[in-house]
């Protein structure tokens, strides 16, 4: 018996007066381009974006007007996201009957995570501030809004120098195209990090590390080329790392010849094409492990042959420990051991 899909998320952009463009558009692009790979795969979509406001048009940053925008819901399905957007200016006036609108409706909110999160970019921090959103929690913003933040609520926790920040619900980026960072790091989260990936490319952007990933993903490295033959094969092989890949038929898949896509994934991605193809199974089969499955298990979803196969991949590209010490259950018998010893 299949499992049902899961269900959607609604994301909600509420724009005020003078909202920065690029802070709203960039991320609901992205958004729009992972529904558009996943019905490429056959799957259903997984974000429904609302563009929501106090008044039902309103005029952007570039003086470009938005009509049609839904009113602030009364309520919100489950689950969903909430983003918060700068506005035009070197200060956030909350003063407009607008803004008093937009924050009325904010303070009602209660982020939960996989239920209700709250997304902020750039000064869209500072609204989440005034709205009481941020209290108790770390957050950033743009860097001329840093001392803003901290002044709208003493008690939110200011990182600065950071891309993005989260905090359980609550997700914050530093300002204009780090909104894109963020949103391309939760839809990682959501549907995996070789759509991530791959709506990246699409973006023609550079996906930069999530805010406590000690490196960049074996899915997003080697993928800072603009080859499309190339990122065909990547995706494929981030889509199905199971499958019975050899360099001829990554080679069908880029339409040329095994030599010659060697020399174009040592050229571009400098890296060789099963080499790179391990380092995508064995981030695969980390996957399975975190997630509670078996040593087989997870060499059997990641296309290693044995148990064995994995295990040399995991000394091969320095993995500290064994594979069958990384399951989640292992580690908290461990943490609860050295509590009580």
């Amino acid at each position: 018996m299949t499992a049902p899909p899961p269900a959607p998320i609604h994301v909600y952009f509420a724009l005020l007066p003078g909202s920065l463009v690029l802070d709203w558009a960039g991320p609901a692009e992205a958004l729009r381009i992972a529904n558009q790979a996943l019905a490429a795969q056959g799957l259903p979509e997984r974000f429904v974006q609302h563009f929501v406001s106090p008044t039902p048009q309103s005029v952007t940053s570039v003086g470009a007007v938005v009509a049609g925008l839904e009113p602030l819901p009364a309520t919100l399905p489950r689950p969903a996201w909430v983003v918060l957007v700068g506005l035009a200016g070197r200060h956030i006036a909350v003063d407009s009957e607008e803004a008093r609108a937009l924050l009325h409706w904010l303070r009602g909110l209660r982020p939960v995570a996989d239920t209700l999160e709250l997304v902020t970019v750039c000064a869209g921090a500072v609204l989440a501030a005034h709205a009481g959103l941020l209290t108790g929690r770390r957050a950033t913003t743009h860097h001329q809004h840093l001392e803003e933040l901290a002044a709208a609520d003493p008690r939110c926790d200011v990182v600065a120098n950071r891309v993005f920040v989260s905090d359980g619900a609550v997700y914050s980026s530093a300002g204009v195209t780090t909104g894109i960072d963020l949103v391309l790091h939760r839809i990682a989260a959501v549907c995996g990090p070789a759509l991530a990936a791959q709506v990246a490319q699409a973006m023609v952007v550079a996906l930069r590390r999530g805010p406590d990933a000690p490196e960049f993903s074996p899915f997003l490295q080697h993928r800072d080329h603009l080859h499309a033959a190339l990122h065909r094969v990547q995706d494929a092989v981030g889509q199905q790392p199971q499958a019975d890949w050899s360099v001829p038929a990554m080679a069908q898949v880029a339409h040329t010849s095994p030599r010659h896509l060697t020399r174009l994934f040592l050229e571009h991605a400098g890296i060789a094409p099963l080499q790179y193809l391990r380092r995508i199974r064995l981030a695969t089969a980390e996957a399975a492990l975190q997630s509670g499955r078996n040593v087989t298990q997870a060499a059997h979803m990641a296309g290693f042959s044995s148990d064995t196969q994995l295990r040399r991949a995991w000394h091969q590209f320095g993995r500290g420990g064994t594979p069958s010490r990384q399951a989640p259950g292992r580690q908290r018998g461990m943490a609860q051991n050295a509590e009580y010893s």
